[in-house]
């Protein structure tokens, strides 16, 4: 053990951050030895195990096998549990054979940790699920976040979030999952799907479907933690490093993006000087290197649109040919509306507004985006800058009836306000 003594704030904070990145270790090591079947009550054994640590290793001294202690007083809470309930005695025979708390130790700190924590991952997008149960479930098990941390993220009452993961339970369990690796032709499928959830817990932090926020930092924080724990584990995926650095480039902005009072700031009024120039280096240098490697793909694409952005130092120096050029190879390759939206934003920069208003007229019948407030906006912006005023106003005011963030909101009239006297 490390030296006890009385903790500081600095020693509990690093305590905490030390909990949080072995928790899903630890879940995994659990659902691994007891099976999927068991995941609520080994979740239960975690979460008590981490609330023993939290209390003992501030002043005890953190273990030197950390996860080793962790899993055995996991396993040990798991089997006392079932012990203790007559009507599972059947699994309680089971558990106490195949897990002695004696032997725990020895095994408990396996080279296990990276199939382990992505089996985790893999279970929590199970295709059973719903996105938005596999995005609460993987904040729950593998973010470690609390049921009513998460319900807070999301806006949504604490009792209809623990319904929400109770089902998602309860559906894995149904489905028959197994803590097992997904076989080999369902391996990509899976991988996609565990990014896919990564990247909603992102872009829902980032930019708040609705309330009075623009960003959950947290959220964001916990999808590039998450994103680089992916990274670490598949480091031969391309699209799991060109999501990572789709992050980090685009979280670099983050200080610049809202101004005094929570204000919105387009990324063409942002001050660049406010960027994080590390998060943008870092992020430019794996979507390189990952391009050099793998075959482009969606987030990789991304994650060079962010980069060439991040090059120019203020927004009349963005070289928009070249973005223009990668969002017609992603819309190739990965055809949705709101790629084709930011396409029309580009084609508009190089070919004028009415050649961006030609494209977006191409989703007035997708019924994916035909009522989105974005399409209102960008067509707002463009009729704007053709000088159709009236138009322009007018779709302002759909796109500001429609959107549900608050702060979007007062941009929106803000920039109604501003044409009022404009014709």
């Amino acid at each position: 053990m490390t030296a006890p003594g009385t903790p500081s704030p600095a020693a509990d904070a690093t305590i905490e951050e030390a909990l949080r990145a072995l928790a899903p270790q630890v879940l995994g090591a659990l659902v691994r030895r007891y099976g999927a079947g068991a995941f609520d009550a080994c979740e239960d054994a975690v979460q008590e195990a981490l609330l023993a640590a939290a209390v003992q290793w501030p002043a005890e001294g953190v273990p030197e096998r950390a996860r080793g202690w962790l899993v055995t007083v996991a396993a040990r809470r798991l089997t006392d549990r079932w012990r203790s309930e007559r009507a599972r005695r059947d699994r309680e025979a089971v558990a106490a054979r195949e897990a002695p708390p004696a032997a725990e130790p020895a095994d408990a700190d396996r080279p296990a940790d990276r199939d382990d924590a992505l089996t985790l991952l893999f279970l929590c997008c199970h295709p059973a699920l719903t996105p938005s149960s596999q995005v609460a479930l993987t904040l729950r098990a593998v973010g470690g976040l609390t049921t009513e941390q998460i319900a807070r993220a999301f806006l949504v009452p604490e009792a209809t979030m623990a319904q929400r993961i109770s089902r998602a339970k309860q559906k894995i369990k149904a489905a028959g999952a197994r803590f097992v690796p997904p076989p080999p032709d369902e391996r990509d499928a899976r991988v996609r799907a565990v990014l896919h959830v990564l990247y909603l817990i992102f872009n829902e932090g980032y930019t708040a479907t609705n309330g009075p926020d623009l960003h959950r930092a947290d959220l964001t924080a916990e999808a590039v933690r998450l994103a680089r724990e992916v990274h670490r584990l598949l480091p031969g995926d391309g699209e799991a490093a060109g999501l990572l650095a789709l992050m980090l480039l685009t979280d670099a902005r983050r200080a610049a993006r809202s101004g005094p009072g929570g204000t919105l700031v387009p990324l063409t009024e942002q001050d660049r000087t406010r960027w994080d120039r590390a998060a943008i280096a870092e992020g430019t240098e794996l979507v390189t290197d990952a391009l050099t490697w793998s075959p482009p793909g969606p987030y990789q694409l991304q994650a060079a649109i962010a980069a060439v952005h991040a090059e120019a130092e203020h927004a009349d120096g963005t070289d928009w040919r070249q973005i223009l050029a990668l969002y017609r190879v992603l819309s190739h390759l990965a055809p949705n509306p709101m790629v084709t939206l930011n396409e029309a934003v580009a084609l508009a920069m190089v070919e004028g507004p009415r050649a961006g208003l030609d494209r977006l007229a191409e989703l007035d019948g997708d019924d994916r985006v035909a009522g989105h407030h974005r399409l209102a906006a960008v067509r707002a912006h463009l009729l704007e800058r053709a000088g159709d005023l009236p138009a322009a106003r007018e779709e302002y005011r759909r796109a500001a009836r429609t959107t549900t963030s608050l702060p979007e909101q007062r941009y929106l009239r803000a920039r109604i306000a501003g044409l009022a006297g404009d014709g």
